[in-house]
């Protein structure tokens, strides 16, 4: 079942709420919604001193798609807060890039006098990763930081 996070009203991160007290929260006026995914609400009163909950953020990476999962630790047990699965564009960008080379290479195969052949003058810098990987990279650290601004997470399991 996934929570609701909250934010006090100076924007500092609060515990998570079940949806039913964030429902109340909202028809009550006492809170306005501050993002609409993942759900979070701002309090517009004070609120008294800080509840928080530590969360473990756990990330399963994968070529399509990647999991998210913010779990808390209870003594009664785990809670799974929030979870989500992420559809990545790698496929979407490998294609894409291979049709702009095949345009690129029609245009300097063409007999043209002012377009001369490039090759051999480019180096991958180090530390470099494909641009579909990259691209999962960056999507998952993205998202933990988004979590991190909403959610008090302690730690981060991939």
């Amino acid at each position: 079942m996934n929570r609701v996070f909250v934010l006090s009203k100076d924007k500092k991160i609060l515990a998570p709420c079940k949806s039913a007290r964030a429902r109340i929260l909202l028809t009550q006026k006492r809170a306005a919604v501050f993002r609409r995914y993942p759900f979070t609400i701002i309090m517009k009163d004070e609120t008294k001193g800080e509840v928080t909950q530590k969360i473990e953020h756990k990330i399963d990476p994968g070529q399509d798609t990647s999991g998210h999962a913010l779990v808390s630790h209870f003594k009664r047990g785990n809670v799974v807060i929030f979870k989500m699965n992420l559809k990545h564009r790698g496929f979407q960008i490998k294609k894409n890039l291979l049709s702009r080379k095949t345009i690129r290479r029609n245009r300097r195969s063409r007999k043209t006098r002012y377009r001369e052949a490039r090759f051999l003058n480019r180096r991958k810098p180090e530390g470099w990763l494909p641009p579909s990987v990259l691209h999962i990279v960056q999507t998952n650290l993205t998202w933990a930081n988004r979590f991190q601004k909403i959610a008090n997470i302690t730690d981060i399991h991939v």
